[in-house]
């Protein structure tokens, strides 16, 4: 039997929109913005719930993850985020780390850690195993795999749990846990999207203009040309 161990006292130990199960399970679910209720840990995972912002979002998952050693396995599932595209984030995380404190090749709109040190990440990184399943929904593909992971329970991650306090300032806690903070980064992202497509269309017609001024010049030059050299034969 796979040996475990205690989780840090109070696990899960930051808040969040998540069901918690078994502790001594293996498997963390992270569904990304679908909501599932307690399929996952009805069936044998320690954790799941949605995470919806790729910086605090993705530091709470983190930490209630290296905070229990016996979590060996997380599926990311479920509905991307748009504009946030936490997913991504969180993907990128696992497999580029963070520079400066932006996680590498992340395509959300703030993809910043602040919380967590690089010894915090290499933690989560050396204790989990990834697996990607973004986008999808179907439960009975998601259940199976909390299953199968359940049955390959290499036992704890040979580390005490590790406990990080997550600072969240006033304004950027309204900010994260707003409902609507994922549409709001999503019109950013279209609006960007849309003034540079603007931005396009505005240099294409300058340079339509240029060609039409081109030709109708070349018309002009043409025309007195002609009538100069018709000029000249009416005076031979």
């Amino acid at each position: 039997m796979a040996e475990k161990v205690a989780p840090a006292p109070n696990w899960p130990i930051v808040k969040g929109d998540f069901f918690f199960g078994d502790p001594e399970s293996s498997v963390a679910v992270v569904t990304l913005g679908s909501h599932f209720g307690k399929l996952f840990t009805d069936i044998g995972a320690a954790i799941e719930g949605t995470a919806k912002t790729e910086n605090i979002g993705l530091e709470k998952v983190i930490v209630n993850i290296i905070s229990n050693p016996n979590i060996r396995f997380l599926i990311l599932c479920g509905s991307e985020i748009m504009g946030h595209v936490t997913g991504q984030s969180l993907e990128a995380l696992y497999k580029n780390g963070v520079k400066e404190g932006r996680i590498i090749d992340a395509n959300g709109a703030i993809p910043f850690i602040e919380n967590l040190n690089e010894e915090h990440l290499e933690r989560f990184q050396k204790q989990v195993e990834f697996i990607s399943m973004i986008n999808n929904e179907d439960i009975s593909t998601i259940s199976a795999k909390v299953k199968e992971l359940i049955g390959r329970d290499p036992g704890a991650y040979p580390e005490p749990p590790v406990v990080v306090e997550i600072k969240e300032k006033e304004v950027e806690e309204a900010i994260v846990e707003a409902p609507m903070a994922a549409e709001i980064a999503a019109l950013q992202s279209r609006i960007q999207h849309l003034q540079f497509h603007m931005k396009t269309i505005g240099n294409f017609n300058k340079y339509a203009a240029g060609v039409y001024a081109g030709k109708v010049e070349g018309v002009v030059i043409g025309l007195l040309i002609s009538i100069g050299i018709l000029g000249l034969l009416a005076l031979a």
